[in-house]
């Protein structure tokens, strides 16, 4: 499957056409970017991991009946996927206190959670994806009540896989964001897209507390590259 016409690029990623109008490429870049884009760098080789990272929890995920966008991973930085429309809403699942909620509720980071909570935020960068609630998703028709559901459902059951298979390599899952589509071939079907990676979760170290994500790029603490490789290394992958 041979790259075509690009047609989105965005901080991480870029869609690419193939012969096959329901399959795209997704290439992952090195590019890094935080507080939506005004802290800019690269990470090396960090779309190669990323690539298999993702890779390999999508498959994951796909084994215990979590429908996603991926079909393989064709490369270093090259995944075939399927082509979804993606639902104008993150959905951010927290297990620990950090991050944003930390600041938000004047809360100590790290402080553990009862449950875990599952937010809304709005895909905006001019806005700087506002958190909403459920009812702006359904008023303004970003998706529709059955789809929220689902994204709800998915974001428990997801979490509850990727807990444990993190905990088994001795990481703690803090918290982390899901992203939603609707699958062109089949539009009432909603598949998990995008990735789970390093990018877009808060990975420490389960008995050090040890930053192992991007946090180490937008706070300045260095070791970035080693960090996205250590967790590499802790799910057995091979680059």
């Amino acid at each position: 499957m041979e790259r075509g016409e690009k047609l989105y690029e965005g901080k991480a990623k870029v869609l690419f056409a193939t012969e096959d109008p329901n399959l795209l490429i997704q290439y992952f870049k090195d590019d890094a970017t935080a507080f939506n884009g005004v802290k800019k760098g690269t990470i090396a080789d960090k779309g190669v991991l990323n690539n298999l990272i993702s890779t390999r929890l999508f498959t994951i995920l796909e084994a215990v009946g979590i429908p996603t966008h991926l079909e393989e991973r064709l490369s270093d930085r090259e995944q075939l996927v399927h082509r979804v429309n993606i639902l104008p809403v993150e959905v951010v699942v927290r297990n620990l206190v950090a991050g944003s909620m930390a600041k938000r509720l004047g809360m100590e980071e790290g402080t553990p959670l009862p449950r875990p909570v599952v937010e809304f935020y709005h895909k905006s960068d001019e806005l700087d994806d506002p958190m909403v609630t459920v009812d702006h998703i359904e008023v303004f028709g970003w998706a529709k009540e059955r789809e929220i559901e689902e994204m709800m459902e998915y974001a428990h059951r997801i979490n509850d896989v990727l807990i444990a298979y993190f905990a088994n390599i001795d990481i703690r899952l803090v918290d982390y964001k899901l992203e939603f589509g609707r699958l062109a071939t089949n539009p009432s079907e909603l598949v998990l897209a995008d990735e789970i990676s390093p990018d877009s979760c808060r990975l420490w170290d389960l008995h050090t507390n040890e930053k192992l994500d991007k946090d180490r790029f937008r706070r300045d603490l260095g070791g970035v590259e080693e960090a996205y490789q250590q967790v590499v290394e802790r799910m057995g992958l091979k680059r």
